[in-house]
């Protein structure tokens, strides 16, 4: 057997085969097994072939969804899409919950973008620098749970870490026509200008999405009107943003000036602020 080539074998295999009792179970068996050994072989062939492309995929409609937040949308080639968010996204640092910065991001595409939804945590946290129209944004990523499955997203802030400027929204199965319908962008742009806190003295998060038609007098700069039929699709989105007692909860936590100015040190200090950096699972 030394020195035989691959073709030799399979060549010397089958000609065993074919000498073989066709009718004998061991014929059967070998047979059988030769078959999935091959067809394992071809799959993970084409897959690992084929790896490489779906990597780059991935990566560009990541990178659609971030431009989405920003209100970037209607780019369908991947030369376009690449082409807006390199001149646009910055830094994609990854910070801590204490808003210390454990990767500053520069390289771009090598830190916070390499952080996949599974791997957030509080101590793992991506956050975009952008700017448009030569405007600072920050956008940061949010992960959640619908009725059906999971739901996730990014929302872009202002410079002053108060104001939504966009937000994109996705989901595993929710129900077509109804809990789906906050993949559109018309559900989505009702995100924009809304604040996150209910005012210049509070710390604690106030941008919800409630029942339709449910958004109460006075509370139009933080309440989104939610979807009808899809309440709990509403209330995932709405755990997105807001703190719930609930299971679904998600866990918020405060970006200090400090980290937003090592890449932009021109702009205003800006206090300690309760702030989305990330919604936590607990599933």
């Amino acid at each position: 057997m030394a020195g035989i080539t691959a073709y030799g074998f399979w060549r010397e295999l089958i000609n065993k085969l074919n000498d073989m009792n066709t009718n004998n179970n061991s014929y059967t068996i070998i047979y059988a097994s030769l078959m999935v050994v091959i067809v394992a072989f071809l799959l993970a062939f084409v897959s690992s072939s084929l790896k490489p492309t779906q990597d780059e995929n991935v990566a560009i409609d990541k990178k659609k969804q971030i431009l989405a937040a920003l209100n970037i949308r209607g780019l369908d080639s991947k030369d376009a899409i690449t082409a807006k968010y390199n001149e646009v996204v910055e830094a994609d640092m990854v910070v801590k919950a204490d808003g210390s910065v454990l990767k500053d991001g520069k390289g771009k595409d090598k830190d916070g973008f390499k952080v996949e939804n599974k791997a957030l945590s509080p101590e793992n946290l991506p956050v975009y620098l952008c700017k448009v129209d030569n405007e600072v944004k920050y956008v940061v990523p949010m992960t959640g749970r619908g009725l059906w499955g999971g739901l996730w997203g990014y929302i872009a802030v202002n410079a002053d870490l108060k104001t939504v400027y966009g937000a994109f929204l996705s989901h595993e199965s929710e129900t077509a026509g109804l809990g789906a319908i906050i993949a559109e962008e018309k559900f989505q742009d009702q995100f924009k200008g809304k604040q996150i806190l209910a005012d210049t003295t509070s710390q604690e998060v106030a941008l919800t999405v409630v029942k339709h038609g449910k958004v109460e007098p006075g509370k139009e700069n933080y309440q989104v009107d939610g979807v009808t039929g899809a309440t709990l699709t509403s209330v995932g989105v709405s755990c997105l943003f807001s703190t719930s007692p609930s299971p679904r909860a998600s866990s918020f936590s405060r970006i200090p000036s400090s980290a937003l100015k090592h890449k932009y040190p021109d702009i205003p200090t800006i206090k300690p602020t309760n702030f989305i950096l990330h919604s936590l699972n607990y599933y």
